[in-house]
């Protein structure tokens, strides 16, 4: 084992890639209660979609770490699933049967495999300028500390401002805050596992509290009942021969856009904080790593957990130490654990649920003036993750330090890295982000005439960008 994963090389040890694999779990095990939310409000069984997603991000993680051996783990991506679910499929199954929506997800991932393959998509990777990853990452770090704050109860949202500091006098922003003293302070201190034990600190806050409980069962029975849902039979047909219309070929490559961009993010942000990222802005192994992701994605379509994706949150393993595909390996067996033991798991990556009037009183207080007459059914699943909130703003504060890095004298450099790291936040969304930084890239350039600055594939990727974000309000 020590061998294979090259322990020695990366300066590793058994009991660090363990505990790493586990800090990257507690942070990331939200998913497996938040994705069949989302999912199942779109159709989707959500016994199927807890089995789908638990087993898809177990079966990726131990892939990653097996052909890449880096400590990047993945699981279905938030946003994405959102848009699947809400856009492509629509709310109740009002457009398209969850099955095509899968589909989607399935060709999308295919055609990003294709890419991969042929050296495409490492050659966008190589193109983009190094001020720009630079960018990417702290841009990340700074939306991974947004979610924290936001998930932990510490700011909420404003209808003027868009954000406001939170109702202090709720359990749960207390156990966000326990969380993250705990862990800052273990961490001031050098204390070994700090993440996991501020994590383990937040957690029992959250029993004393009662935002959390002890479930009275922790066994459920896995249900596969949305796997190879592309090549499941609706009205008569496949599912997957009903994405052959206009409408869905855009969703495709919308969706196949922001894959491509979100794991390249996520990729150079924790490979900066893992040491595998070049002096020159080159990932090692990142052909591996591509890969992998591309296939995540086809994997998420076809096993019905929407498409499966190389992780940010992976930054709390390799804060932890890890630095090998063993981190990756033991989050994807704790994940695996998910679709047996879920409720179990629950307590600690699973959300607070608001009641009806918590939710009122949160509205109100924000400046939304809602009659509680007139408070809608189902009001009350609103959700806050405060167990992990204080994990994850410690984890975005840790990915600062390359800010210092980009050329802030260079304004043809400056402009774009600033548009990146506000707009990946701003917009909760990491492609984005992006997005921005590479249109006012080339913008600029150009204005400058500064034409052997700009990769060719930077033009051909600004302009899908461009169309991307027209399309996208129409």
């Amino acid at each position: 084992m020590k061998n294979y994963f090259k322990f020695a090389e990366r300066g590793a040890d058994l009991k660090t890639e363990l505990l790493s694999g586990l800090a990257t779990f507690l942070t990331m095990a939200y998913i497996v209660f938040v994705n069949p939310g989302i999912l199942s409000a779109a159709g989707v069984p959500f016994a199927g979609a807890v089995t789908a997603t638990a087993i898809g991000a177990a079966f990726m993680c131990v892939i990653m770490g097996l052909v890449s051996n880096r400590p990047l783990a993945l699981a279905s991506g938030m946003g994405i699933n959102a848009v699947l679910a809400f856009s492509v499929i629509g709310f109740q199954q009002a457009n398209v049967p969850w099955q095509v929506g899968m589909s989607v997800i399935f060709a999308e991932g295919l055609l990003i495999l294709v890419l991969v393959l042929t050296g495409f998509r490492e050659a966008v990777m190589d193109a983009i300028p190094l001020n720009l990853k630079r960018a990417i990452g702290v841009g990340i770090g700074l939306f991974i500390t947004l979610i924290g704050l936001n998930e932990g109860g510490i700011i909420r949202p404003a209808p003027i401002t868009m954000v406001a500091l939170g109702d202090f006098s709720r359990n749960y922003v207390w156990v966000t805050l326990i969380g993250f003293f705990a862990t800052a302070f273990l961490m001031a201190a050098k204390v070994k596992g700090d993440i996991l034990w501020g994590i383990a600190a937040a957690g029992a806050a959250a029993l004393f509290f009662g935002v959390a409980s002890l479930p009275q069962t922790f066994f459920a029975r896995p249900d596969f009942s949305t796997f190879f849902a592309p090549f499941q039979t609706v009205d008569g047909s496949m599912a997957l021969s009903r994405i052959f219309v206009p409408s869905l070929g855009f969703a495709v490559f919308a969706l196949m856009l922001t894959d491509f961009f979100d794991t390249m993010g996520t990729v150079v942000a924790v490979g900066e904080q893992a040491g595998f990222v070049n002096r020159d802005g080159s990932v090692r192994d990142i052909k591996k790593i591509l890969l992998v992701d591309s296939a995540a994605a086809a994997t998420g379509g076809l096993f019905g957990s929407s498409s499966i994706t190389t992780y940010i949150e992976s930054a709390a393993g390799v804060a932890e130490g890890g630095r090998t595909g063993l981190t990756a390996v033991v989050t994807g067996l704790l994940f695996a654990l998910c679709a047996f033991f879920s409720p179990l798991i629950q307590m600690v990556g699973g959300g607070y649920r608001m009641s009806n009037a918590e939710h009122y009183v949160l509205l109100s207080r924000s400046g939304f003036q809602v009659p509680p007459d007139l408070m809608p059914p189902g009001t009350g699943d609103y959700f806050v993750y405060p167990i992990t909130a204080g994990a994850l703003i410690i984890v975005g504060a840790l990915m600062m330090k390359t800010v210092r890095e980009i050329e802030w004298e260079k304004f043809d450099e400056a402009l774009p890295a600033f548009l990146t790291m506000t707009g990946i936040p701003l917009t909760y969304n990491i492609s984005h982000g992006i997005g921005f930084g590479f249109i006012a890239y080339v913008a600029v350039k150009a204005a400058r005439r500064k034409w052997d600055g700009i990769h060719p594939l930077m033009w051909l990727v600004s302009a899908a960008f461009l169309f991307s974000f027209v399309m996208s309000g129409k």
